[in-house]
């Protein structure tokens, strides 16, 4: 039997399978990813701050602004007391524009209830909500009259009795008027503790709770004007000011380095 040489058949690569691995030598590597940059406050709490990185976090503060104050203009604590109320869903200066038409004809309960709702109605119109702050205002007023001799109360029970009063308000009225260790936790307050690891809390409240805890006992009495500033002009809702922002080595916002090259 006569044995037949056997072939080994080679196959060139394919065209198609050439063309591809030359594409893949040529084709560049995409350039990797910038951090992406928060497009609004609502991002994950930081983790939480130690506490000498807490004290010093204040001690910064204080040292930029010894006397903080707030922004609302007043001169007694009835008016102090209607700015805030006022003031809710609004800015300050929007407040200081009206107050400064109303407290030189209306600053005590009795005128203001002597100027009457449409009389007042007219003098905050450009502030929002007017109308209920309007009737607000004017129901606070009858009972400080009623149940207080026209006086602004010194205890949170009985502020959060006046109508349009909650918690928030008279913490400012508690801490600004009656320097008490009261902690208003409005957004930027909110913002600024869960973004930098000050104090993370999932709401208001607990926000509040952890701030009264963990702020060093010396700087509890304007810790809340210092975070409210600090929120407002440096850690923005937006776009955070971490470039220029004293305290931002002791922050634990994820984003800090990625905003500090962008700004």
């Amino acid at each position: 039997m006569t044995l037949r040489p056997t072939h080994t058949k080679h196959h060139a690569p394919s065209a198609k399978k050439a063309v591809t691995g030359a594409n893949k030598a040529k084709v560049a590597k995409p350039p990797a990813k910038k951090p992406a940059l928060p497009r609004t406050a609502e991002t994950p709490p930081s983790r939480p701050m130690a506490p000498q990185a807490r004290f010093e976090f204040f001690r910064r503060l204080r040292e930029l602004n010894p006397e903080p104050k707030t922004e609302l203009e007043y001169s007694t604590a009835f008016e102090l007391l209607i700015a805030v109320l006022l003031s809710a869903q609004a800015t300050d200066v929007s407040v200081n524009k009206a107050t400064r038409k109303l407290f030189p004809i209306a600053n005590t309960p009795q005128a203001l209830l002597d100027l009457g709702e449409e009389g007042l109605r007219e003098r905050i119109s450009t502030i929002g909500l007017y109308k209920a702050k309007a009737a607000n205002t004017l129901a606070t007023c009858r009972l400080l009259l009623e149940r207080h001799g026209g006086e602004v109360p010194g205890d949170r029970e009985s502020l959060e009795q006046l109508p349009g009063v909650g918690r928030k308000t008279a913490n400012v009225v508690l801490n600004t008027w009656f320097r008490q260790p009261a902690m208003a936790v409005d957004t930027h307050i909110f913002r600024v503790a869960n973004r930098t690891g000050l104090a993370p809390g999932k709401d208001v409240r607990a926000v509040e709770d952890a701030l009264l805890k963990r702020v060093p006992a010396e700087f509890l009495m304007d810790a809340h004007h210092w975070l409210i500033l600090h929120g407002r002009y440096v850690c923005k809702a937006q776009k955070p000011d971490c470039g220029r922002c004293v305290v931002r080595d002791l922050c634990n916002f994820r984003h800090k380095a990625a905003l500090s090259a962008s700004g």
